[in-house]
């Protein structure tokens, strides 16, 4: 496949780079570590301008081209947090942080960016600038929300941005990716019910909120298969439940739950959150208990732009020859925010056999490596053509 020979040459470098992130992994905004790792390198490859501290811990890159009579700026992204999790890879260059790893590919993500720039500083065959995004807290902070917010658009207007993500069990080095929806929203809630507590043996003087609870959890199930149009996706799932006792003999008086909410679209996401909200409150006042809703809005959606889409999937086609039609997947990602103020488009890099992401016994395909940097550069060099 037609992937860059510079980064075939780079590989070696890289995946040391890729495994010095690996070993080292930051939470949320703390990527202090990882941030001056990657300004540092920026500039010793010779980048234009390096911003950081954008978004508290972000690193945004600038690389001028041979001319810049376009006055174009492409973005591209790398995530470089890690996740809370105690690694179980064996590898040896794995986590020194007990409690901590790069599970979701993000050292992967950062390491591809940095080969790209390494590239991009060498040839600068293209008109016009890249601006380089390396964004901390992609697992749950919002920090692409809290980079734009910061100023990002203002240090360098960015006219359309590009991303990727790895894909476990995706052919090693396939490309795909899809216009319009692609990632669900993400959003998440709570709901308290409380009740009378009381001796099992004698329910009828209590208010049983752990029946309350499981009537509440059927109901909630009726929002996907009644509420919402049948060709298309939403989630609702209740994932804990927990109350304040753990005696057998006890009906609880509280009980806990917490969930997700995953749509496409902005009228599902509304319906939802208010669906959620009446099934349970009414259904709590028909078993006179009290109930409260807590619904917290999180990543919205990623939607892809029709037409830089196209141009992502041209250049993943001059990488690998082809571009497969991506799967939605109701994951959460904040890449949207960035496509919510700019065009742009996201992309899958398949990276072969492996386990899931977020599963202790995930680690990076360095072989995939290759694949990421090159379509980075394409789409540079495609959108924004020398001469």
């Amino acid at each position: 496949m037609p992937i860059r020979n510079r980064f075939a040459e780079l590989l070696p470098e890289i995946t040391e780079w890729r495994h010095d992130f690996h070993a080292h992994p930051e939470l949320l905004f703390e990527t202090h570590r990882t941030s001056g790792i990657v300004a540092d390198k920026l500039r010793e490859f010779g980048c234009d301008q390096v911003i950081e501290g954008v978004g508290r811990t972000g690193v945004v890159g600038v690389i001028n081209g041979r001319s810049d009579t376009s006055g174009m700026v492409v973005g591209l992204r790398a995530d470089m947090d890690a996740l809370p999790i105690e690694e179980a890879t064996g590898v040896d260059y794995a986590s020194t942080v007990p409690g901590k790893m790069h599970a979701c590919g993000h050292d992967g993500h950062t390491a591809m960016l940095l080969g790209a720039a390494k590239y991009l500083c060498e040839t600068r065959n293209f008109d016009g600038r890249v601006a380089l995004v390396f964004q901390p807290a992609e697992e749950g902070g919002g920090g692409a929300k809290v980079m734009l917010d910061d100023g990002l658009l203002q240090h360098i207007d960015i006219k359309e941005f590009y991303g990727l993500h790895n894909v476990p069990g995706m052919p090693l080095g396939r490309l795909a990716t899809r216009a319009g929806p692609f990632y669900g929203s993400a959003d998440q809630f709570e709901i308290i019910l409380e009740g009378r507590a009381g001796h099992a043996a004698q329910p009828h003087q209590t208010i049983d909120v752990t029946v309350i609870a499981a009537h509440v959890i059927t109901g909630l199930q009726s929002i996907v298969s009644r509420n919402s149009d049948p060709i298309r996706s939403v989630v609702v799932s209740v994932t804990t439940v927990e109350t304040d006792t753990t005696a057998h003999n006890v009906i609880a008086s509280r009980v806990r739950m917490t969930g997700t909410a995953r749509t496409f679209t902005p009228e599902d996401r509304d319906m939802v959150e208010r669906r959620i909200t009446e099934v349970t409150t009414l259904t709590a006042q028909a078993h006179a208990a009290k109930a409260t809703v807590n619904y917290e809005l999180g990543y919205p959606a990623v939607i892809n732009t029709e037409t830089e889409a196209g141009y992502l999937a041209d250049a993943a086609k001059a990488v690998a020859g082809e571009c497969d039609l991506a799967l939605q997947y109701m994951w959460g990602e904040d890449f949207s925010y960035f496509l919510e103020e700019r065009p742009g488009a996201y992309l899958h890099l398949g990276i072969g056999d492996n386990a899931s992401l977020h599963h202790p016994e995930y680690n990076f395909n360095d072989e995939a490596i290759p694949y990421g940097c090159s379509v980075f550069a394409e789409i540079v060099e495609q959108r924004m053509p020398a001469g």
